[in-house]
């Protein structure tokens, strides 16, 4: 029986299949397309911090980002379902795009949701929810993402020590690899079925502003 707790490694990792998903490909929400090829004026960065319904509800509501989607990223198995991923054997986190305007919303806000609506420190887990497809991950997309990620985590970091909690962060701030999309009803979960369940909780630290 597979540790939930414990990274998968490829050669263990569920072999997967070619074959993508089919998806209405359109947001439950927005009614914007939802896969790619995306405008270039727009970026593209993906958050894993726990369950992705109430995550990617947290980042559809921003002003200034214009689609979501909610994937697996980050391990072996190519397009997995989603009882895979919750098998703890695909490697996979349960991981949120979040495609959004930067003349309308700026990276440095998109990070202070991340740090601020999640915790950032416990591991294999968040809250309740317990297993390596909960932990907590940005994916960013190009070298200057990559760069305030590491800076914010940083800054989070020192926030959390002068507030007295002394553990250590244990997001993973990694390029992004291949994102698989999750199956169609995850995707907006939240919004079609509004008293669902959602996991969200902060650790009561802001982040501190960024130079």
């Amino acid at each position: 029986m597979t540790d939930k707790t414990q990274m998968i490694d490829a050669a263990g990792a569920l072999p997967g299949r070619t074959t993508p998903l089919i998806l209405s490909g359109h947001h439950f929400v927005s009614g914007q397309p939802m896969l790619p090829p995306y405008p270039a004026h727009l970026e593209r960065v993906y958050f894993a911090m726990g369950c992705f319904w109430g995550v990617e509800r947290l980042f559809w509501q921003q002003p200034g980002v214009v689609v979501t989607a909610v994937g697996y990223q980050g391990g072996f198995t190519p397009n997995p379902s989603y009882e895979e991923v919750c098998s703890g054997s695909t490697g996979h986190a349960e991981s949120v795009l979040v495609l959004f305007d930067p003349q309308l919303i700026d990276f440095a806000a998109l990070l202070k949701l991340f740090w601020e609506q999640h915790d950032p420190a416990q591991g294999m887990g968040q809250g309740a929810d317990i297993g390596t497809q909960y932990r907590s991950v940005i994916f960013t997309t190009c070298a200057a993402q990559q760069a305030a990620a590491e800076a914010s985590r940083a800054a989070y970091a020192q926030a959390m020590a002068a507030a007295g909690d002394g553990r250590t962060i244990t997001t993973q701030i990694i390029p992004a690899p291949d994102f698989y999309f999750a199956e169609e009803y995850h995707q907006q979960y939240l919004a079609k079925n509004p008293g669902g369940y959602c996991g969200l909780g902060g650790i009561g630290v802001c982040l501190p502003p960024q130079a």
